[in-house]
């Protein structure tokens, strides 16, 4: 019997007593991401020793690797190989899991182009809150058939189980990168960034902040030198390129560092939403489907706003109390997610309050 056989039967015993005594528990990797949302609580089960690739051919782009492996261990094998996660996931710590990752659903620069993590994650296993250890999807896109709960599983927080192990699509690294300086107003840069979104343009990331556009260009040198031509603007060094997209990602860049007043907002509307607030400090990423805002105005106040375009507002980032993080879901949608939990977790057992204090 392997570690991790022995480890996984181990978790299995602890959730079915779990679920029988009725006792919460608080899942645990490494915590990177524990700012984001409410804390669950409950009698802690640490989750780190669950480490290993347990499959990874570098030909069908696939990767199958244990929840608790090291996200930046990972995307290390992933790179000796010339392929990288495609979703570009912020880490948060050096010590973040992939389970952790897929768990929070968090998406990187590349997200808006290259698709979200929800896309990439092909099948996952799982133990529920009776302890029954769950196996959904597959290796490959043809295998993945019936209810997609590998979907539902990225993003949930730990509330539907335990992720055991995780298949993941991987893609190779582009051939060549650049990133693209403009200065302009943020009304001017959106329209730029909507505009080349429906042009062949190879846009891998665009942000805008300060007065100044970033486009980053990824592919064939053919492309790249296309795209310049059609873009313009100054071309970044390699190192500060570098350096800008892994401070944006980390929420390292200056901008993220400011003592504000305030909650630091995460915005996700559509990306042909004009500018919002003329008066606000916003950091914009996604082509404008993502602004990033500190703001002292209400959590009502905030989420009229962003429901007025059609999106939503999180709390990313609290400074002080926050009457719930999440945006509110509709009813339809929140009884769908009562009903998920229920299925996996009857006891609710499973970081009870870590999505909706309460609630989910």
């Amino acid at each position: 019997m392997t570690t991790t056989t022995s480890l996984i039967q181990d978790w299995q015993e602890q959730l079915a007593q779990a679920t029988a005594n009725h006792t919460p528990l608080q899942l645990c990797g490494s915590g990177s991401k524990n700012f984001y949302g409410p804390q669950a609580q409950g009698q802690v089960l640490d989750l780190r020793g669950n480490q290993g690739v347990v499959d990874y051919e570098p030909s069908e782009l696939v990767m199958v690797v244990k929840g608790g492996t090291r996200l930046s261990e990972v995307e290390a094998l992933l790179a000796e190989r010339n392929q990288c996660l495609a979703f570009e996931p912020p880490h948060f710590g050096p010590d973040a899991t992939i389970a952790g990752c897929i768990a929070a659903g968090l998406s990187g620069p590349r997200r808006a182009n290259a698709g979200g993590l929800k896309d990439f994650v092909l099948g996952v296993k799982i133990i529920d809150g009776l302890g029954q250890h769950l196996s959904f999807g597959g290796q490959v896109m043809k295998n993945v058939a019936g209810y997609d709960v590998s979907r539902v599983i990225a993003g949930s927080f730990g509330s539907l189980g335990v992720i055991d192990e995780l298949s993941i699509k991987v893609l190779p690294i582009p051939e060549r990168t650049l990133t693209l300086q403009l200065a302009l107003p943020q009304d001017k840069a959106l329209d730029l960034f909507n505009t080349l979104g429906g042009e062949p343009v190879a846009i891998s990331a665009t942000a805008w902040i300060n007065g100044q556009a970033y486009i980053r260009l990824s592919g064939a040198p053919e492309a790249l030198i296309a795209g310049k031509n059609r873009i313009g603007g100054d071309e970044l060094t390699e190192s500060d390129a570098a350096q800008l997209w892994t401070s944006i990602r980390e929420q390292q860049h200056e901008w993220f560092q400011r003592k504000e007043a305030g909650h630091l907002w995460r915005l996700s509307v559509p990306s042909t939403t004009p500018v919002m607030d003329a008066n606000a400090d916003v950091f914009v990423e996604w082509g404008g489907a993502l602004r990033w805002q500190f703001s002292t105005a209400s959590e009502d106040e905030m989420r009229a706003q962003a429901s007025k375009v059609g999106g939503t507002a999180n709390v990313f980032r609290a400074n002080g109390a926050v009457t719930s993080a999440f945006h509110p879901l509709p009813a339809p949608m929140l009884r769908l997610q009562q009903r998920l939990k229920k299925a996996f977790d009857p006891a609710g057992i499973l970081n009870p309050g870590r999505l909706y204090t309460g609630v989910l």
